[in-house]
């Protein structure tokens, strides 16, 4: 719902309607502020301001067409590499699901530790990469969305991402606790970087739940920490990339037939390479500053407030 004006006179009215035109709100029509302003001082017979309202309104479109203009050019390079990393990811996905699933006896749970271990890998290429990867790049993806709706849908991707990495976990831990022979735990450089990933990954969630979802916190707090959430945010997903790459070379060097260069090394090896290329185009899409989402006039509204 848009602000109506109430005991403004003429002028407020129009330059109101002037403002909320070159700014492009989107939640708002551009021109119901300028009609409702048009319509007031038609009733004042007001010739002069007519005159301005008419100027306001073709500069109001032409600004608003370069600015449409500058957005297309600006998203062309970014849709391309943005559709080269989803089929990457995709690909990732579908490689490590093959990969446990056809060499290594498929899935199980708490019957067959052994088997239970496959889970881990691919809960976490699909949520700690994948999808986290995903919930990085969706402001970036879906610029002209309100930043309500990106907020909320960030956060539910990062909540099923952490809830896909809890099951991981704990899929590994029975495969080794479970074991005929126990396994240790938490010896491996893997398994450090990946379990600090995962515990940065639960202290951004809380805190971006808190600070940017939270309708109490001045705006002013929420733009101060806006620089470490995203540099902490990047940070985690590296390490959690660089994690899966090095899960993949442990699990490959155990076997003796790592070195003969079998179809599973082939598939393994590749799997690793195209996670390390999804990784490199997740940043790279969300540090390049030309496809950074650009600023509208709602995004200080939270989830309550006069736009909507």
């Amino acid at each position: 719902m848009c602000v109506r004006p109430s005991g403004e006179d003429s002028i407020l009215v129009l330059l109101r309607g002037w403002v909320v035109a070159v700014r492009g709100d989107s939640n708002c029509s551009r021109w119901q502020h300028l009609e409702r302003a048009e319509v007031r001082l038609s009733g004042k017979k007001n010739i002069f301001l007519l005159d301005l309202l008419q100027i306001i309104k073709q500069e109001s479109d032409s600004t608003h067409k370069k600015a449409m203009d500058n957005i297309s050019n600006r998203l062309e390079g970014f849709t391309i590499l943005f559709g080269v990393a989803e089929i990457f990811g995709a690909l990732a996905v579908i490689l490590v699901t093959v990969w446990l699933g056809y060499y290594h006896n498929g899935f199980a749970w708490r019957s067959a530790p052994a088997v239970e271990f496959n889970w881990h890998p691919v809960l976490m290429t699909i949520g700690m990469v994948f999808l986290y990867g995903n919930s990085i790049m969706v402001y970036r993806a879906f610029p002209n969305h309100s930043k309500r709706s990106l907020k909320l849908t960030h956060a539910i991707i990062h909540a099923v991402a952490f809830l896909l990495a809890i099951i991981a976990l704990q899929a590994v831990f029975d495969s080794h606790n479970l074991a005929p022979t126990k396994i240790p735990n938490l010896y491996s450089l893997h398994s450090w970087i990946g379990l600090s990933a995962i515990i940065l990954f639960a202290c951004q969630l809380l805190a971006g739940l808190v600070t940017f979802l939270y309708p109490g916190l001045k705006q002013t707090f929420r733009a101060a920490y806006m620089p470490v959430h995203v540099y902490f945010g990047i940070l985690g997903f590296v390490c959690a990339v660089a994690s899966s790459i090095m899960g993949i070379l442990e699990k490959s060097i155990f076997r003796k037939e790592y070195s003969s260069f079998d179809s599973e090394t082939w598939l393994a090896n590749f799997l690793g390479v195209v996670l390390l290329i999804f990784g490199s185009l997740v940043v790279y899409l969300v540090t390049e500053s030309r496809y950074k989402r650009q600023p509208r006039p709602e995004d200080e509204i939270l989830l309550t407030g006069n736009l909507e």
